[in-house]
């Protein structure tokens, strides 16, 4: 409970304050994130043509950027907890948007998946990065909603990245190079330099406010100690190697199979490559599901902050996920597909990937305060980096598994009805090493944050 002499409307102003300061800003930075690891979805059909790689290949090389995210991510979250976040943050998004626009000449296969490698090490270390750093200035009874608010920058990049990544792909010929090429220069320099401003913009902890009053300050500073105090004091190792963290990585594991599967092959899948739709009116379809996704996100971390329940929500998000798959696998099997008018296949398909994005975009916010109500200080810096790590090798498979099942027999229905089984497995899991640990009652009006 708040000390007496904070008054409710000073704790509600400050909450107030903090989100308009810090959420639209952290928003644009993962929006610039996510269209730079995802952008090359939009790329494939003509990439792969002028590289001559394969399916397979693609696939494979798309989720080569889990690679390096895997090994450097642990030690970047580490850093980014010793360093603080404005430093780090920065360093992270400079590098990453260096590498991104070196993306414009791989000539190949093997330079195509070399240079994702590189990518996810530049990366690694952002988002569990920002994960973390919500837990420095929002309490834990509202912090679903406020992650649900960052978040919605994976579905905005779908939003507004199709369309934009359509009209950088018809620059092809200006300046001798393709437009694939144009795409990944213009998209990686809002990234170096939203990196330079970081260093001016964001503050590392409430009591280094200069934008809050003292009192505010104090107030927030406070809220966050106590809620920490009454979390156990697990040594590092500990911590990564704590059932429950191992657990929730792997449910992890299970919504990225389906989020790349998703992000890397769905323009191809829906497109002439697919079921069909083709011509200006793709680019806009790409952006339907997104959008779905980003008008359910929100009011689902706040049902589940009002209802102050997490396993619950993430297990009926996953199933809606894992439906979503199925929905697109039957119309890319060729028998059923064969039977139904295109108009209908299309549109069931463009239902699918809705309920997809859906799935995940839900499951997303009502996650990650799981392991943020276990662990505290260096033990969560590197609880959520090994949940990130682990849990995004799915973006790995994911891909992978699609290209490779396409290249065979099995075509795109195989893989796609694989990650609706990763999708349901993850939502029984959560529910299954469902935690007994209470989540904080609320004792703070957040109404009007």
């Amino acid at each position: 409970m708040e000390p007496a002499h904070y008054p409710q409307a000073l704790q509600n102003d400050t909450l107030r304050r903090v989100t308009w300061r810090l959420l639209p800003f952290m928003m644009l930075l993962y929006f610039i994130a996510f269209l730079d690891r995802a952008n090359v979805g939009f790329a494939a059909m003509d990439m792969n043509r002028d590289l001559n790689i394969s399916r397979t290949l693609y696939g494979f090389g798309s989720g080569a950027f889990f690679i390096g995210y895997f090994f450097f991510e642990l030690p970047s979250n580490l850093l980014l907890d010793r360093f603080g976040a404005r430093k780090w943050i920065a360093r992270i998004m400079i590098s990453w948007g260096l590498v991104a626009a070196t993306t414009a000449w791989v000539v190949g296969p093997k330079t195509y998946i070399a240079n994702r490698i590189v990518l996810g090490a530049a990366e690694a270390g952002f988002f569990p990065g920002m994960i973390l750093y919500l837990t420095y200035w929002f309490p834990a009874t509202i912090r679903a909603r406020m992650t649900a608010l960052f978040v919605a920058a994976i579905p905005l990049s779908g939003i507004i990245g199709a369309p934009l990544s359509g009209y950088l792909l018809e620059l092809n010929g200006v300046g001798g190079m393709a437009g694939w090429q144009w795409m990944f220069i213009v998209e990686a320099i809002p990234a170096v330099l939203l990196g330079v401003v970081v260093l001016f913009f964001l503050t590392d902890r409430p009591h280094e406010a200069r934008w809050l009053r003292p009192e505010q300050a104090a107030w927030l500073q406070e809220r966050l100690d106590a809620e920490n105090s009454h979390k156990p004091h697990l040594s590092l190792l500990r911590a990564i190697l704590h059932p429950s963290i191992l657990a929730l990585s792997a449910v992890y594991f299970c919504m990225t199979v389906g989020l790349y599967g998703l992000n890397f092959w769905m323009p191809t899948v829906l497109g002439s490559d697919g079921v069909g739709i083709a011509g200006p009116q793709l680019k806009w379809i790409l952006a339907l599901p997104p959008l779905c996704g980003a008008l359910t996100m929100f009011f689902w971390g706040r049902h589940s902050d009002r209802q102050q329940e997490r396993e619950w929500h993430v297990l009926a998000a996953m199933l809606t996920g894992a439906l979503g798959f199925a929905l697109v696998a039957c119309t890319t099997q060729k028998d059923l597909a064969a039977n139904l008018p295109p108009v209908v296949n299309q549109t069931v398909a463009t239902l699918g990937f809705v309920c997809v994005a859906v799935g995940f975009f839900c499951a997303m916010p009502t996650f990650w305060p799981l392991p943020l109500m276990r662990l505290r200080g260096t033990a969560a810096a590197g609880g959520i980096a090994v949940i990130n790590s682990i849990g995004n090798l799915g973006g790995f498979v994911g891909p992978y598994i699609i290209g490779a099942l396409k290249d065979s027999p099995y075509g795109y229905a195989g893989g796609l009805l694989v990650c609706a089984v990763f999708m349901a497995c993850g939502a029984i899991l959560v529910v299954v090493t469902r935690s007994k640990a209470p989540v904080p009652v609320a004792d703070i009006s957040v109404a009007q944050t």
